[in-house]
């Protein structure tokens, strides 16, 4: 199963600097729901972007075992060997008072398609800040996904009227810091060894779409 995954998304993407942004898909007759958005890599691939499903359970586990180890340590912040049945239930119902997630998916049912990306924003409870965390696996890197996902978890925000978002990145991942960066974050002191925490005044980042 996790061969024939791979086989699906296609061997490592070449290197493309982070610069590079994938293109809108051609016009399809259907109508979408809002949120989802079709785009084309750079290497012709054609993505679905769309808020996280139920369904994607299982692909989302059978997708975790693809990842490379320092793709988990990005992610979670420490090593994880297994994304298990129970969390992967509870990472596809976010809460949608509180919480919003997206995928890049293959342009297939929920449940079927494969998961190349997912990108996270919760609330902190009791304050107008929320907390992010984004993965790009390696076999669609490189082609401008990440901003484009930070962007459209920065319109969340903004439609939910809160005023900062957060978070913490490990030291040596510098395609994160500099994405951030890029987009008017500023790093701060992490109380914890080797992070950095990094985050973003929505009120005076008015340049943002």
């Amino acid at each position: 199963m996790p061969g024939h995954l791979a086989q699906r998304f296609g061997p490592d993407s070449p290197s493309i600097p982070s610069t590079c942004l994938c293109e809108d898909a051609p016009v399809r007759r259907e109508r979408l729901p809002p949120w989802h958005e079709y785009k084309r890599l750079l290497d012709g691939r054609e993505v679905l972007i769309r808020p996280i499903r139920p369904e994607d359970a299982e692909p989302l586990r059978a997708g975790f075992s693809l990842l490379r180890p320092e793709e988990i340590r990005q992610r979670f912040l420490y090593a994880i060997k297994e994304l298990t049945p129970e969390t992967a239930a509870r990472l596809t119902r976010p809460d949608p008072e509180q919480e919003f997630a997206l995928v890049v998916a293959e342009p297939q049912p929920p449940g079927e398609a494969l998961i190349g990306a997912v990108a996270r924003i919760a609330i902190t409870p009791g304050t107008r800040e929320a907390e992010f965390a984004i993965l790009v696996s390696h076999f669609i890197s490189g082609m401008g996904l990440g901003r484009l996902l930070m962007l459209r978890l920065v319109r969340w925000a903004r439609r939910k009227q809160l005023t900062k978002l957060y978070g913490d990145v490990l030291e040596h991942n510098t395609a994160m810091l500099g994405l951030a960066h890029s987009l008017g974050f500023h790093r701060e002191t992490s109380d914890s060894a080797g992070l950095a925490r990094i985050t973003l005044d929505l009120a005076s980042a008015t340049y943002i779409e």
